[in-house]
């Protein structure tokens, strides 16, 4: 199955699409400043806007500071629960209601490869197609970050 994927870092703008495909965008608050770090340009659920097929959803990525968990991002909508976290150095594990349903890699570039354990619904592709080419995916683990952090105290 085909997945078109339209990504406008600089505008916030984030369309995902194909033949017997939900239609998912995801648009960051005209006016502002993108974060560089992160290809939609910003973790603040407040400056983005979540549809599926033109329905609403709520969005809620965590703020991406040390563990690997907080690089999350959960998304509600129809009474379902989605997340996608982190599970490697550059996979995340994407899920509906608790359940895995795969893995995805995406480096900010706009491409995603995905790895599904079990047969998606168009809208679980969709969805987890959007949410990694937005904020990526994958994360160093804790002690990683914080031996990062140490090195760049240190003269």
């Amino acid at each position: 199955m085909y997945v078109q994927i339209d990504h406008d870092g600089d505008a916030g703008t984030l369309r995902v699409s194909g033949h017997g495909l939900p239609t998912v965008e995801l648009i960051r608050a005209p006016g502002t400043s993108p974060d560089p770090h992160i290809p939609i340009g910003t973790r603040k659920p407040a400056l983005l806007t979540l549809t599926i097929d033109g329905e609403p959803a709520t969005i809620r990525p965590a703020r991406g500071r040390l563990l690997r968990r907080s690089y999350r991002v959960d998304v509600r909508t129809d009474g379902v629960r989605y997340r996608l976290v982190p599970c490697g150095y550059d996979y995340s594990r994407f899920t509906r209601d608790g359940h895995r349903l795969g893995t995805l890699l995406c480096s900010g570039d706009g491409k995603v490869i995905d790895e599904w354990d079990r047969g998606p619904t168009p809208r679980d592709r969709a969805l987890g197609t959007a949410l990694a080419a937005a904020f990526g995916t994958g994360a160093s683990p804790w002690w990683e970050t914080v031996g990062d952090i140490v090195g760049e105290l240190i003269p």
